[in-house]
């Protein structure tokens, strides 16, 4: 069943804690965290120590997204702050096979990231073993994007790959996602939907975060 993940890149962050209370009370069980460095994307946002203090009010799985050059020098550390899910970018990792392996030796799930010019090919390697792939629906480094409909191909082609190896991984997704296409993303086959602004950036984050469940579940519902 398609899940709603927060994004807290797009949560008032003077106003955090109370901004991640407001979601849970929707019922969900995981935040995303986009962690940028400002050379592998065009942005800076935060570090371990914020992940730490994240994690002290809430007992969420946290879903860290590693939008950084290196990696695999980090990886530790944000396992110690409290992240249980960690993702790295294909395009950013030397050896992919060993990063993944590396996170999950620390004790938390393995993802892999695919830019929006970068085939699903390129993982047919890592497939059997990581635990789940995020497709960027928009180009990384800034909330608030428009999302990118061809993002949608290589959700069909992973849970193709999926299905005809009997693999297990999730698919999530990433980038402007929202009440207008959201149905679309679940019928494609999306279990996991990060979702900023549509969610933080409306009156009643909660209620958006059920809104979007809805809808999604109800587009599933009446496919043919």
């Amino acid at each position: 069943m398609l899940e709603i993940l927060p994004s807290i890149l797009s949560a008032d962050f003077a106003r955090l804690g109370e901004d991640i209370h407001r979601v849970e009370a929707a019922g969900i069980r995981m935040l995303h965290v986009d962690v940028m460095d400002g050379h592998f994307v065009p942005n800076i946002t935060l570090g371990p120590p914020v992940v730490k203090s994240i994690r002290k009010i809430t007992k969420l799985t946290l879903d860290v997204h590693l939008m950084i050059t290196d990696p695999d020098q980090y990886i530790g550390a944000f396992v110690e702050a409290g992240a249980g899910m960690i993702s790295v970018h294909q395009e950013a990792c030397r050896h992919l096979d060993r990063t993944l392996r590396s996170i999950q030796a620390e004790g938390a799930e393995a993802g892999v990231v695919l830019n929006p010019a970068t085939p699903v090919s390129t993982l047919d390697e890592v497939l059997d073993f990581v635990d789940y792939v995020l497709v960027m629906s928009v180009n990384p480094g800034f909330g608030g994007q428009k999302f990118i409909p061809r993002s949608l191909d290589k959700v069909r082609q992973l849970v193709r790959r999926r299905q005809e190896r009997g693999l297990s991984f999730a698919i999530e997704i990433d980038g402007g996602a929202g009440p207008a296409n959201i149905g679309d993303i679940a019928r494609a086959g999306v279990d996991l939907v990060v979702a900023g602004s549509s969610v933080f950036g409306t009156a009643d984050p909660a209620q958006a975060v059920r809104d979007l469940t809805m809808t999604a579940r109800d587009a599933v519902s009446f496919r043919v």
